[in-house]
């Protein structure tokens, strides 16, 4: 394909590692962006704040935020949430994939059917 695709995400996590799968066996060539491994900047972040905004991003049912301080999860804004999330980069919620000039956030076949334009049969 013409346009570059990634996908963002930690590679332990299961809705990125469905994502990979559904990607592969529909032979879409994809780049993998690991936050783990590779470096999470605030450019990074401010362009998925772009697409989505900071309570859509945020993972609110991972241990990550869980462990917070209360304080701290009260607290959220548009003025802190990007040093926030650099310092807890598990916290974004997982899978991204940028295609095609957009960003989607999460995982099912259907939504990536639909991205991708395939009507493979299950």
């Amino acid at each position: 394909m013409k346009n570059s695709i990634i996908l963002y995400g930690i590679a332990n996590c299961d809705s990125v590692k469905k994502a990979k799968k559904w990607l592969e066996e529909n032979q879409i060539c994809f780049s993998f962006y690991n936050y783990k491994k590779e470096k999470v900047n605030s450019n990074l972040i401010n362009e998925f704040l772009e697409y989505f905004d900071m309570n859509s991003l945020i993972n609110k049912r991972g241990t990550t935020y869980r462990n917070l301080d209360e304080s701290v999860k009260n607290n959220i804004n548009e003025t802190n949430v990007v040093d926030l999330i650099l310092t807890h980069t598990s916290m974004i919620k997982r899978p991204i994939l940028k295609y095609n000039g957009q960003m989607y956030l999460g995982f099912s076949k259907d939504k990536y059917q639909e991205i991708f334009n395939t009507h493979k049969v299950d």
